[in-house]
């Protein structure tokens, strides 16, 4: 069984009920499935005035291995009703592989774990800390709270 974390997120119609409904289709996959609190957030990476985004993080075991977790995650999204028309088109839901144990995987388009973003992206974070901030990045060896404080350390003062 090898740890995993995943960020969900959704901006269309009942953006909770999405949510949950792929936690729930997940659960035959992730053992142990534990979710954050879900947060209301403005949308990044996403061209014109889209929706706000309710985000969250869930961490848990599977036997899958990377790529069939990852299929797994497009089938739910598809599921779902996904449509990709361009991208950083609204969706009824986003699930990204954010972590997968320890695991350095460069297999660009489809699989690069840890997800290239996840350090600079708050609403991944934030989440994530909520549920599992002592796991650890294998790229820098920080832990999630570590990236969470750098990041917002990095934002300097409010404004």
């Amino acid at each position: 069984m090898v740890g995993v974390a995943i960020a969900l997120g959704s901006n269309l119609g009942d953006r909770e009920s999405y949510l949950r409904d792929a936690l729930a289709r997940l659960q035959s996959d992730i053992d142990n499935l534990r979710v954050s609190p879900f947060y209301d957030t403005a949308p990044v990476d996403m061209p014109g005035n889209p929706p706000r985004v309710l985000n969250a993080a869930a961490v848990g075991e599977t036997s899958l291995d990377a790529h069939a977790l990852l299929y797994r995650l497009l089938q739910v999204e598809r599921q779902l009703g996904r449509d990709r028309p361009y991208p950083g088109a609204s969706r009824t839901v986003d699930l990204d592989l954010i972590l997968y144990g320890d695991a350095v995987i460069d297999e660009p388009p489809d699989l690069v774990v840890p997800h290239p973003r996840f350090r600079e992206r708050r609403f991944v974070l934030e989440p994530l800390a909520d549920i599992a901030a002592e796991w650890i990045d294998p790229v820098t060896r920080q832990t999630i709270a570590q990236l969470l404080q750098g990041l917002a350390a990095d934002a300097g003062p409010p404004r």
